[in-house]
């Protein structure tokens, strides 16, 4: 810390009780109440020294009076401060530092201590050693942190804001622009084996400084002056994420409930709660609402994780509700963010219902989709090249869709959860959002599993929210065994997966029969295609072992598939029999399953393929060898 030492005379002053004596051998002649307490002192050193101790002992003091007495309680700093304004007149030794420069310029103002009262007065010398601390980090800080004691001279005479603009510059400033590390002002900072760069410890050997080196210094600021620190820090052009980053340092510091859901693994620094002394409910409300109004509005700069637990905060200190408000629009607008484990928040309200603040998630998920809308309309606007362009935002729907069917599920098993606000969280993704529904089917699962009394017309209410045809071949083995779910719905499933079955042996048998054709394509080119005759025997032995492999493939595919298809007539038979109506409703649906005569389609199939192949083989042979013949002829 910078120092500077003023006079030169010894010690003449000492404390008994509540009162200072100055021991020069002669009487003091008047006495000045500070506070609690006296000062025994002389007219000439003070008078000589300052306009206002000349006046005031002008006023109180007659000739004939052997002590006059008078009171300076307004003085910035108090006694201790004037105790220092007195040693200066006497010019006895005493030192500047970083922790009495603020109160010592005060004082001296407020005491006209100017060099009409000669030179090199008090206000020239603190003056020079206030503008020498401003070019140190470490000493500008702690003359900021006493500027709270005097804070409204010290605003007099710009003593913070000069303070606040040199500490901003440095926040700011590149370090790499200076020559790293640099050597401090001071005689006592030149030593070979430390080094400084605006007062900052640097081993000789460093190079690089992280962007984030003067967070922990800035924590100990108290909110007034550390909310203007870094808006004249933001108004310098720094980047958002360092104010947020810088935002979240301070937040842990000063909200205890902040820094216990503080996780170790985000890799910052969180003060101990045992460290911070406990601020009051009201302070700490004060304290989170101004936090949330300085983070940066730009999207994805502040994390996710850190706006929900200060959502969370904000709902047990009973923030207000513009603060609530505008932390659910920030979640909102990077809500595919989040993690699940996040989004669970206890519900505290007054009417508790729910476990989980259902109606919190909600208003979150209405502003994604907002603002998810709002792009997609802009960017489909825009023509490219005749095309429509596809919206960038699909992905962070997609993951906002798998986050809300998550989330249901976890939240499902709350018996006090009612059907419309599960319909009303699930309904509001877009159906093409899903690329698979398995996810809105497990949730679905879970709440009839919590709700069983639900009536049959709310099981298909709640069940209208999944697409059957959007169901992997696990959840769908699933659905068709869930007893659960409405009758309706496992024959819609039933008969979706029998339609993917027969679109899917369609596509085998297409394929094959493409293969084949192809086959008989290039025997018959092979045949018109000159004198060689071993090139094309050569080639049409590769496409028949080709072909050989692909119909066993496809042999083995049938087969599964066959088995699959009276996989799923026996369970259709077990339900025929379980439960009435099924003939009504599958006649309803249009299904009418004959798998022998399938079987039989799709053997006479494969032996048309097996012949065509035959004889497509053999081709090729008879063509050459008529071939031959008529050459030699």
């Amino acid at each position: 810390m910078a120092s500077l030492k003023l006079g030169s005379k010894s010690e003449v002053f000492h404390l008994d009780g509540d009162s200072w004596f100055c021991s020069s051998g002669l009487a003091s002649d008047v006495i000045i109440e500070v506070g609690n307490t006296f000062f025994h002192l002389h007219k000439f050193p003070l008078l000589s020294r300052s306009g206002v101790l000349e006046q005031l002992i002008g006023e109180f003091c007659r000739e004939d009076d052997r002590k006059c007495a008078m009171q300076l309680h307004d003085i910035p700093g108090g006694a201790k401060t004037f105790l220092l304004v007195a040693k200066f007149c006497y010019g006895i030794k005493m030192e500047l530092n970083a922790l009495n420069i603020v109160q010592l310029r005060c004082a001296a103002e407020y005491l006209r201590m100017d060099e009409d009262y000669g030179n090199g007065n008090l206000i020239m010398q603190s003056e020079n050693f206030l503008n020498e601390i401003f070019g140190n980090w470490t000493d500008s800080i702690k003359a900021l942190e006493t500027c709270e004691e005097t804070l409204s001279y010290a605003e007099e005479l710009h003593i913070v804001s000069r303070c606040i603009n040199s500490l901003a510059m440095k926040a700011c400033a590149d370090p790499s622009l200076f020559s790293w590390p640099v050597s401090g002002p001071q005689s006592t900072y030149s030593s070979e084996s430390t080094k400084f760069w605006n007062g900052i410890h640097v081993s000789s050997k460093s190079r690089k400084v992280r962007e984030d080196w003067w967070f922990e210094d800035v924590s100990f600021l108290r909110l007034p002056l550390y909310k203007r620190l870094i808006l004249e820090v933001g108004s310098r052009g720094t980047k958002p994420e360092i104010i947020a980053g810088s935002l979240i340092h301070y937040a842990r510091r000063h909200l205890p409930l902040l820094g216990r859901q503080a996780n170790i693994d985000d890799g910052t620094f969180c003060a101990p709660v045992s460290n911070v002394s406990a601020s009051s409910e009201v302070d700490q409300r004060r304290l989170l609402e101004e936090i949330v109004e300085l983070l940066p509005h730009q999207k994805c700069v502040t994390p996710t994780k850190f706006l929900i637990r200060l959502l969370r905060t904000s709902m047990i200190l009973h923030a207000s509700l513009s603060c609530r408000e505008n932390l659910e629009k920030c979640i909102g607008a990077q809500l595919e963010q989040a993690a699940l484990e996040d989004l669970l928040i206890p519900n505290l309200g007054y009417s508790v219902e729910t476990l989980y603040d259902i109606d919190c998630i909600q208003r979150i998920l209405d502003h994604f989709l907002l603002l998810d809308r709002n792009g997609n309309d802009c960017i489909s606007t825009r023509l490219e090249d005749g095309q429509l362009m596809v919206p960038n935002s699909v992905t962070p729907l997609t993951m906002v869709a798998n986050l809300i069917d998550g989330y249901l599920a976890e939240v499902a098993p709350d018996v006090n959860l009612k059907l419309p606000k599960f319909q009303s969280l699930a309904a509001a993704i877009p159906d093409f959002a899903r690329p698979l529904d398995d996810g809105i089917y497990r949730a679905i699962d879970i709440y009839l599993k919590a709700h069983h009394w639900l009536t049959d017309s709310e099981r298909e209410q709640i069940c209208r929210l999944m697409n059957c045809q959007k169901l992997s071949l696990e959840a769908s083995t699933h659905a068709a065994q869930n007893e659960r779910l409405p009758l309706r719905v496992i024959v819609q499933v039933l008969f979706f997966e029998q339609l993917r079955l027969r679109t899917s042996v369609a596509s085998w048998l297409f394929v094959s029969d493409n293969i084949e054709n192809s086959h008989n394509m290039s025997g018959n080119l092979a045949v018109l295609g000159g004198t060689n005759i071993a090139a094309p025997y050569a080639d049409a032995c590769t496409t028949e072992n080709r072909a050989i492999v692909i119909s066993n493939n496809m042999k083995e595919r049938v087969s599964e598939l066959e088995k699959e298809c009276m996989s799923m007539k026996e369970e259709l038979d077990k339900l025929v029999k379980t439960k009435g109506g099924w003939n009504m409703i599958l006649k309803k649906f249009g299904l009418r399953i004959k798998f022998k005569s399938s079987e039989q389609k799709a053997s006479k199939l494969l032996v048309n393929s097996k012949t065509n192949r035959e004889i497509s083989s053999t081709s090729p042979l008879m063509n050459s060898k008529e071939h031959h013949d008529s050459g030699e002829s």
